[in-house]
């Protein structure tokens, strides 16, 4: 994926038995961000931090949509548990995230393995991406992102 592309679209099952589609999105701008596990440290981490923003991003128009591979009912239990306020989307099969090129070869103590890359992708209001952050380090990334939302808001 490169920015000025379209972002792929999809339709995936959310937290409290919802689903959500991209394209039902155009006209807002959208955080996609994708994480490894739920009740994970650094996971945890970005999930409690975006939450605590949301009326931030919100004021800018901007969706928080989070995807790992975890079941919709395990979302819930994240959720439940850290008092999140943002949207856990579910692509347990993972053609999702090929789309966008997260399910990458990882690599732990000399043992390799498939893996979500943690990445975030802002996407504007006409479907487009207008950032990437490649290989997340979550300490001050949302304020990252936050700054990107703001930025794009007005054009």
């Amino acid at each position: 994926m490169d920015i000025g592309q379209v972002a792929p679209d999809f339709t995936l099952p959310t937290n409290g038995g919802g689903e959500i589609t991209l394209s039902e999105l155009n006209g807002n701008m959208v955080v996609l961000y994708f994480y490894p596990k739920d009740m994970t440290p650094g996971c945890t981490t970005e999930a409690i931090d975006f939450s605590a923003h949301k009326k931030d991003f919100d004021s800018y128009g901007a969706e928080i949509i989070g995807v790992s591979k975890d079941k919709p009912a395990r979302h819930d239990k994240f959720i439940e548990k850290h008092n999140l306020s943002i949207t856990l989307a579910s692509d347990e099969g993972g053609e999702m995230m090929e789309s966008y090129g997260v399910w990458v070869l990882k690599k732990l103590y000399g043992r390799e393995y498939m893996g979500i890359q943690r990445a975030t992708f802002l996407i504007g209001k006409d479907g487009k991406i207008l950032n990437i952050w490649p290989k997340v380090r979550v300490k001050g990334h949302v304020d990252a992102v936050l700054d990107a939302v703001k930025t794009n808001a007005h054009q």
